[in-house]
């Protein structure tokens, strides 16, 4: 499926500040472009992320449209939308259950929601609090419910959110942006790990980066991400980095012997749900070290392609391994991860779903003017 019009409302594409999303969103639409598809990204000016823009223009040749209110764009939007072959908004997105009804409305030939924080989703409706960004009348009229986690969570879109056709589309990594590069003194270290501050997140952090930091005080380890607290447990062998710039990714993750991943809480419960991290840290050429979750062996091979982490020992055995070994793990995932796990192997899984939901669109409108 060739040449599609696609259009995107999303969180941010244009800022990387404090937010997983922009970095898979450039490696997407990269790949999209590769492929022929134009793209028109929809992003809300909001503060935060103005004030921290690393990104002006779309990878890919697409148009980026920042936009103050949705009213100031409600014409042109809804052109926009009538004229393309897809329509997504993410989770999260400003606007969301409007932008919803919008697509919903317009005859784009695809509509489609993407959750890139399903269990986030899920765990809010258990506990009676909808998303905004979801529509009041939940998932059930879109063509195609694509999901950042796989697993059960595939089903609780169906059964608690009306969602008819449901997929995965995991994480990814753009090899463009992420590759082995020359390590640089300042992120040179025995493990590093590269995420925003999460509460949830921070006793599997205690676990598995500041109980080996304490253990290991010769030891060098270094910590990326924004929002981190003052009373945060630093220890004097840790080193912080309040924001790595994507542009900076390859260097932080090559100057590392080894990279921490920790999942968040609610997407370890319901697993399938591979960071983009992994993928890019493997791309870099960079040894894994992970916590445990459901489906993380469909990802990579434990003990061949990945460490996988139960209590702080495992990560002082893991930085004890012999180099040559770690280099084998670090270049099996590598190579597994090129193979399988690009931005462009996920846009030819898009396409594959898309023409499966055009098929599906044109087949109900046949049997609805019978």
């Amino acid at each position: 499926m060739s040449g599609m019009r696609v259009v995107i409302f999303g969180l941010t594409v244009s800022s990387s500040w404090g937010n997983g999303h922009a970095t898979l969103w450039r490696g997407l639409l990269r790949a999209l472009g590769e492929r022929g598809h134009h793209v028109i990204f929809y992003e809300k000016n909001v503060q935060y992320y103005r004030d921290a823009r690393d990104l002006a223009e779309l990878p890919g040749g697409g148009t980026l449209r920042l936009y103050d209110s949705l009213a100031g764009i409600r014409v042109e939007a809804e052109r926009a939308l009538s004229s393309c072959d897809l329509a997504l908004y993410s989770s999260y997105c400003p606007d969301g259950a409007d932008v919803a009804e919008m697509i919903l409305a317009s005859t784009a030939a695809i509509k489609a929601f993407y959750d890139l924080d399903t269990p986030v989703t899920l765990d809010a409706m258990s506990s009676g609090d909808t998303p905004s960004y979801l529509p009041v009348k939940g998932l059930g009229g879109f063509d195609l419910v694509l999901s950042y986690t796989g697993g059960r969570a595939l089903t609780e879109l169906q059964t608690r959110l009306g969602a008819g056709t449901v997929a995965p589309l995991y994480g990814w990594v753009d090899p463009a942006s992420h590759y082995p590069a020359a390590g640089e003194p300042q992120y040179t270290c025995d493990l590093s790990y590269l995420g925003t501050y999460a509460a949830d997140r921070q006793p599997t952090l205690e676990e598995f980066f500041i109980e080996p930091a304490r253990q290991l005080p010769a030891n060098r380890f270094l910590l990326g991400g924004a929002q981190y607290p003052e009373n945060f447990p630093w220890t004097p062998n840790i080193y912080f980095h309040r924001h790595v710039p994507p542009s900076a990714h390859p260097a932080f993750f090559s100057s590392s012997r080894f990279t921490l991943n920790v999942t968040r809480r609610a997407m370890a419960s319901y697993g399938y749900c591979p960071s983009g991290r992994l993928f890019e840290a493997a791309a870099c050429g960079t040894a894994l070290v992970s916590d445990t979750w459901p489906g993380i062996e469909e990802f990579f091979t434990p003990g061949e392609e990945i460490v996988l982490a139960h209590t702080a020992r495992d990560v002082l055995d893991a930085l004890a391994m012999p180099e040559n070994q770690r280099n084998r793990m670090a270049q099996a995932a590598r190579e597994h991860t090129l193979a399988h796990h690009t931005a462009a192997a996920r846009v030819r899984t898009l396409e594959q779903l898309c023409e499966q939901a055009r098929s599906a669109v044109q087949q109900r409108v046949l049997q609805e003017t019978r």
